[in-house]
């Protein structure tokens, strides 16, 4: 074999990793994306059992296969104007890193749309916005389908005085 046909790239030996799988979901007419290596399941509404004196975005907790997990209203935590959920609202279990490890949290969103493929190279920083605005939990933007989709770091969603109400403190009280 000469030197040439055995560099040549193969099926199995293409590099996917310029390749990142989003899942694609909506909230207040906008789209957002996640990191589908970060996503545990996804679920329709449920019962959210109500936790007193946490934040008003902090909807409470359900109760998954016998597991307690906290959960989020990922439209109230951006600021958007509450909404009563539809037979669309879905929550997205994730994975997030804390200081102390990772733990399983619930966001509602209000519509998930799908898993894409968006090459990274596709993927811009997210906008300098000024000094008085946040902006470090945008991971990136990508235009897809004509529209552009906002890719979260969902680890940094949270901000650690959050996540004193958070996964934790709301399991162990």
């Amino acid at each position: 074999m000469s030197e040439q046909q055995h560099n040549a790239p193969t099926a199995l030996s293409v590099d996917h990793s310029l390749d990142m799988k989003v899942l694609r979901f909506e909230l207040g007419g906008e789209y957002y994306g996640l990191d589908i290596l970060k996503i545990r399941e996804i679920n329709g509404m449920m019962e959210i059992t109500s936790v007193p004196q946490t934040p008003q975005f902090m909807r409470g907790l359900i109760n998954l296969r016998g597991k307690v997990i906290p959960v989020i209203d990922l439209r109230l935590k951006f600021g958007l104007p509450e909404e009563a959920y539809t037979e669309r609202t879905s929550i997205i279990v994730i994975e997030i890193k804390t200081a102390n490890g990772s733990t399983q949290m619930g966001i509602v969103v209000d519509r998930v749309s799908e898993v894409i493929t968006i090459n990274k190279a596709d993927i811009d920083p997210a906008p300098d916005f000024g000094t008085r605005l946040k902006n470090e939990y945008i991971w990136g933007m990508a235009k897809t389908k004509g529209q552009v989709l906002i890719i979260l770091d969902i680890d940094l969603i949270l901000t650690d005085e959050d996540l004193t109400f958070g996964p934790k403190a709301l399991v162990e009280e």
